[in-house]
């Protein structure tokens, strides 16, 4: 069973929309696109190139496909992150695109969830997502993720899309690493661990 894991720059209040630019989604109104760039060091461009590089395959939504095939096949050949996302397979989640044409890119058929369900199931490396805020909320839905990659901004924002919304399937998470990087941001990965569970404090309980 191949591991899917969900890699994204979020705000401290959750927020995930548009975190590299002001017209990378305007959904809603949305005015603070660009709110994570300022904080984006080098320490931060090394790690997301080494976590790329362990990638068996990219699965992405229809906007953030659209916004990579645009940009990086202008990477210099130099660039690790580029030449990794440049070369790997591919994975599309639309219900638009008739076609796909950067390289190594292949359209899912049929319902999204089952289509992810049988490519975990398959052959290879693991499954990154990267963006794609509308499929992961599908992913999360269908308990389709093994592993958060989460990148934690110190900013509020106070709306906008958010990576848990409505719909995020009670769960039990394993931080596996952390790492706080020089301009506050703070990395994450968690692991899916079994179920939510339960228990009560206060001094009638001993756990206070």
């Amino acid at each position: 069973m191949r591991k899917l894991m969900v890699t994204t720059f979020m705000s401290l209040d959750g927020v995930v929309q548009a975190p590299g630019g002001p017209d990378e989604d305007r959904d809603g109104g949305f005015e603070h696109g660009g709110w994570a760039v300022p904080y984006i060091d080098e320490r931060v461009v090394a790690a997301m190139a080494d976590l790329t590089g362990r990638a068996g395959a990219l699965l992405l939504g229809r906007r953030t496909y659209e916004e990579f095939a645009a940009t990086w096949p202008l990477a210099d050949d130099d660039d690790p992150i580029g030449a990794k996302l440049n070369g790997m397979p591919k994975y599309v989640a639309s219900r638009t695109l008739e076609s796909v044409s950067w390289r190594n890119s292949t359209l899912l058929a049929g319902d999204t969830a089952e289509a992810v369900r049988k490519l975990k199931e398959g052959e290879g490396g693991e499954i990154q997502v990267h963006g794609s805020g509308n499929l992961i909320q599908t992913l999360i839905a269908h308990d389709l993720v093994d592993e958060f990659h989460l990148l934690v901004f110190p900013v509020l924002i106070g709306s906008g899309k958010r990576l848990f919304a409505e719909g995020t399937v009670p769960a039990g998470l394993r931080l596996v690493t952390s790492t706080v990087y020089g301009g506050g941001v703070v990395a994450g990965t968690y692991a899916r661990e079994g179920g939510l569970q339960y228990g009560a404090m206060g001094p009638e309980t001993g756990n206070w």
